[in-house]
C-alpha cells in the first residue's frame, strides 16, 4: 500500500535520502551524547514495562539498534534514531502526495529534512521523539488515506485498524500521542460523523489500548507516579500572566521548526481558512485538528509556567503538508520542474548554518563560553550548554589513577560507588565514567531529582552502613556534597579538581569529592526503597 511509485522524483528522493542519512549518521558518530540520551541508555540497560519519565519505546529501540548494547558507542546509541528520521522522511512524501501531487511531496520531505526538530532532535539524537515521530507519521499517513477514501470506501476500516497499531506504537513512546487520537475524535465530531457509526473507529482504539496496556499496568503498580510527575510539569498553579515565558516557548517553537517552515506552516494555516486550496479539503482538516489543539494547549500553558518546545514538535510536523501545498499551489515556485524553491533554499542553507555553528561550538568553542578563571573557578562568557556534551572522556581519563591510587593505598574502599543527588549528571557519569572503570553509580534524593535511578538504585543493591562513595560535580553545574550528605557519612574529604580543555583552553573543573563511612541506611524516600522495588542483580 505504500510503495506507490515515485517516477520523476525517484532520484531525487533517494539522493535526500542518503545526503539527510548520511549528515545524520556523522553527527550521531562524532558527537558526545545529552543528559537525555545517557539517560535513555539505562532504558535498555534496565527494561520494564514503563518507566518514570516516558513508556519504553525508546529503550527498545536502543536495544535493537544496539544489539542489546553489545555496540555502546554514540553511534549505535543514536542509529535507531537515525534510520526512523530516514523512513519518515520518506512517509512525509507520501503524506504530502495524498494531499495533491508528487510534488507536494516533495516539498514535504524537504521540508521534513531542514526542520530542526525533524532532523536533530528527533532524527539524530536518541530522544523519545524518534520513535513517536516514526508512529506519528505512519498513523498519520493511515488516517489521511482513511479520510481521502471516506467512511464508506474500499479499504477504509482496515486503514483506521493499521492507525490503531500504528497509534498504539506511538502511545509506547511517548504520551503526547494521545493527540493523534484527540485530533481524528475531533475530525469525526466536527466534519463527518459518518465515521462514528464505523465498528472500525471503536476497534481502533481498543487495539491502541491494548498495546499501550504495559504502561497503564505499570502506573498501576506505582500508583499512577508517571501521568502524576507529567500532569506536574502543566499544571496551572498560578494566575499571574508569564508574558515571558510565552515568548520564549513561542521563539523556541519558531527556532526548534526552522523559521522558513514555521513561516510556511503558517501561511498554510492562513491559506486553508481563506479557502485558496481547493483540494482534498478533508485530508486538511484532519490535519489542522490534530496540529493546532498541541500548538495552542502548549502556548496556553506557556502563559503560566516553563513549558518546553519541543512538545510541539510533533504539531508543527503534521503541519507540513498543508504547508507544502500552500508551497504547491499559492506560490510560483510551486510549478512543476522547480524542485528547490527559494524559500526551501533559505530554510535549508539556515538548517546548514546553525548546524555547522552548534558542532564547532560543541567541539572547539568558538562562540560562547571563553574559559574559566583559573583562580576563581569562574566562567568567561556566557553560560554554554554544549559542555553538557563534552568534556566527560577528559573527567574519565583524570579520575582513573585517582581512583585506582585510592583502592590500591585502601583510602577508599574497593567497593566504592558514585553517588549522585540527580538523574543527570548521574547519567553522563554512568556511561562515560563508571561503566569503564567497572564502578556503580547510585543515586541519593527524592524521586522528583533521580527519576528511573530510584528504580536503579535498588536493582544495583542500594546502600549499607559503611560503605564509601564518591561525589562528582563541576564548575559548570555546581553543588556541594557537604550541604547535602554530611549527616550521612564519618567524614566528606577535600575534593581532588580535574581541569577540562577544549581547544586549549581552560573550559571547566570537576570536583570529586570522597564521602567516607555511611554511617546509617538513609530514609526511603531518598534511595528508593520506598516504591518496594525488587531488587535484582546488576545487568551491567
Amino acid at each position: 500500500m505504500l510503495m506507490n511509485k515515485v517516477s520523476s522524483y525517484r532520484n531525487p528522493l533517494w539522493l535526500l535520502l542518503a545526503v539527510s542519512a548520511l549528515t545524520r549518521l556523522l553527527t550521531a558518530a562524532f558527537t558526545g551524547l545529552g543528559n537525555d540520551e545517557v539517560y535513555y541508555i539505562n532504558y535498555a540497560l534496565y527494561p520494564d514495562l514503563s518507566h518514570f519519565d516516558h513508556p519504553p519505546m525508546v529503550g527498545w529501540l536502543i536495544q535493537l539498534f544496539s544489539l542489546n548494547l553489545l555496540f555502546d558507542s554514540e553511534l549505535f546509541i543514536r542509529l535507531g534514531a537515525v534510520v526512523a528520521g530516514t523512513l519518515n522522511t520518506w512517509l512525509m512524501y507520501l503524506t504530502g502526495k495524498e494531499l495533491k501531487d508528487e510534488t507536494t511531496g516533495w516539498y514535504a520531505a524537504l521540508l521534513y529534512t531542514v526542520s530542526f526538530y525533524t532532523f536533530v532532535i528527533s532524527g539524530t539524537f536518541m530522544m523519545p521523539d524518534g520513535p513517536q515521530m516514526l508512529f506519528w507519521m505512519l498513523t498519520l499517513l493511515f488516517v489521511v488515506k482513511a479520510v481521502k477514501t471516506g467512511p464508506e470506501g474500499a479499504g477504509a476500516g482496515r486503514l483506521v485498524l493499521l492507525a490503531g497499531v500504528s497509534g498504539g506504537l506511538a502511545l509506547m513512546s511517548k504520551y503526547t500521542s494521545v493527540f493523534l487520537f484527540t485530533g481524528a475524535g475531533l475530525y469525526f465530531l466536527m466534519y463527518n460523523r459518518r465515521w462514528l457509526r464505523k465498528w472500525e473507529v471503536y476497534a481502533s482504539i481498543l487495539i491502541a489500548l491494548a498495546i499501550f496496556s504495559p504502561v497503564i499496568i505499570w502506573n498501576i503498580r506505582y500508583d499512577f507516579i508517571s501521568f502524576s510527575f507529567h500532569s506536574e510539569r502543566v499544571e496551572v498553579v498560578k494566575t499571574l500572566l508569564r508574558p515571558d515565558l510565552f515568548a520564549i516557548e513561542l521563539g523556541g517553537q519558531i527556532f526548534y521548526n526552522n523559521p522558513f517552515v514555521f513561516g510556511l506552516g503558517v501561511a498554510g494555516i492562513v491559506a486553508f481558512y481563506r479557502k485558496r486550496l481547493p483540494v482534498n479539503r478533508d485530508a486538511q482538516r484532519l490535519l489542522l485538528t490534530t496540529a493546532l489543539p498541541v500548538i495552542l494547549l502548549f502556548l496556553g500553558f506557556s502563559l503560566f509556567r516553563r513549558t518546553l518546545p519541543h512538545w510541539t514538535g510533533p504539531a508543527w510536523t503534521t503541519l507540513m503538508p498543508l504547508a507544502a501545498l500552500y508551497l504547491r499551489n499559492e506560490t510560483a515556485q510551486g510549478r512543476e520542474g522547480n524542485r528547490l524553491p527559494p524559500l526551501l533554499k533559505g530554510a535549508a542553507g539556515f538548517l546548514a548554518l546553525v548546524l555547522t555553528l552548534a558542532l564547532l561550538q560543541i567541539s572547539q568553542g568558538w562562540f560562547l563560553n571563553k574559559g574559566i578563571n583559573p583562580d576563581t573557578g569562574k566562567r568567561l562568557g556566557i553560560k554554554d550548554i554544549t559542555l553538557d556534551m563534552y568534556g566527560w572522556g577528559q573527567l574519565r581519563e583524570g579520575f582513573e589513577p585517582v581512583y585506582r591510587q585510592d583502592t590500591a593505598s585502601g583510602r577508599m574502599h574497593k567497593d566504592a560507588v558514585i553517588i549522585q543527588q540527580r538523574w543527570f549528571p548521574a547519567a553522563n557519569l554512568d556511561y562515560y565514567v563508571a561503566r569503564p572503570l567497572g564502578l556503580t553509580v547510585l543515586t541519593l534524593a527524592e524521586i522528583d531529582r533521580t527519576h528511573k535511578y530510584a528504580w536503579i538504585t535498588q536493582q544495583r543493591g542500594g546502600f549499607h552502613p559503611g560503605m564509601d562513595a564518591y561525589y562528582f560535580s563541576s564548575s559548570y553545574a555546581f553543588s556541594d556534597p557537604n550541604g547535602l550528605y554530611k549527616d550521612f557519612f564519618i567524614r566528606i574529604e577535600q575534593p581532588d579538581t580535574i581541569p577540562v580543555y577544549r581547544n586549549n583552553v581552560l573550559v571547566m573543573y570537576h570536583y570529586v569529592w570522597r564521602m567516607r563511612g555511611l554511617m546509617f541506611y538513609p530514609p526511603d524516600k531518598l534511595t528508593g526503597k520506598n516504591l518496594s522495588i525488587r531488587s535484582e542483580s546488576n545487568p551491567d
